[in-house]
């Protein structure tokens, strides 16, 4: 059993059924869910998976989207004091931008055991608290 972190962008593809990517997402979860494991991430992912429905006003799919972040099987993970000063420690050491930086920072305060992106840039940095860092490609799962 582990945790995993998930980056929103793989929210946002299996939610969106992205006709590239959503299935391999789904292929993890499967994976995750045969293993035992705990999917994690921010409520700045939630934010950021709202944000779109909310900008084009589209209320039945904002709807959806809260109901499945709110799901018993999802751990989400606050931004809190301790997690900004974690946030300060990779923007100053790191060229991440602040949206990834908020992403690691969550995932390195609750030591997870895997953070998963789709953005190749993040997936070779060591952040202390995070085991190991992959993209979609990977073949952990």
């Amino acid at each position: 059993m582990s945790l995993i972190y998930w980056d929103t962008m793989l929210f946002a593809y299996l939610l969106e059924g992205h006709q590239e990517f959503a299935p391999r997402v789904a292929q993890i979860a499967r994976r995750m869910e045969e293993r035992g494991d705990t999917l994690c991430t921010s409520v700045f992912a939630v934010g950021e998976i709202l944000a779109g429905p909310s900008r084009t006003k589209r209320w039945d799919e904002v709807s959806k989207i809260r109901e499945f972040f709110r799901s018993e099987d999802l751990r989400l993970l606050d931004f809190k004091i301790s997690t900004a000063e974690i946030f300060a420690e990779i923007r100053g050491r790191d060229n991440v931008a602040a949206a990834e930086a908020i992403h690691l920072a969550c995932a390195a305060e609750a030591r997870v055991d895997l953070f998963l992106t789709h953005d190749k840039r993040l997936a070779n940095r060591i952040v202390p608290g995070i085991q190991f860092l992959a993209t979609l490609e990977t073949s952990i799962l």
